[in-house]
């Protein structure tokens, strides 16, 4: 349903480094780059962007979960968001409230945003 998705970063260099980071475990990474706005993604297909914060006052959480391709790939997920120094929200579970094979786990970017990576298979 969604095509892409950009957000406001203060500062899109340190914002692209801890994505850089805790995408590359879920098998996306940097596809597009142009100045300070970023694209990331599968190969030649950028979804999510990040672009300097220039419009608006003031912060309003945004809430994101990326695709993972299984278990493992959350685990590595938070892994590397915790070795960014991500802020934990939620670390790895099964979430049974959503259905009974959500597994995902929550942090927040250098912005505060709650990125979340969720696998939706069975173990």
């Amino acid at each position: 349903m969604i095509d892409h998705i950009s957000i406001q970063c203060s500062d899109v260099r340190a914002s692209a480094a801890f994505y850089d980071a805790v995408l590359a475990p879920l098998g996306y990474g940097r596809v597009a780059e142009f100045g300070e706005i970023i694209g990331y993604g599968e190969p030649s297909r950028p979804t999510f962007w990040l672009g300097p914060w220039d419009s608006g006052a003031g912060f309003r959480e945004t809430h994101f979960a990326f695709r993972a391709h299984d278990r493992a790939a959350v685990v590595a997920f938070f892994d590397a968001a915790v070795a960014a120094g991500a802020k934990i929200l939620h670390a790895p579970q099964l979430w049974p409230l959503y259905h009974d094979n959500y597994y995902g786990a929550f942090v927040r970017d250098p912005d505060g945003n709650n990125v979340e990576a969720v696998c939706h298979l069975p173990e």
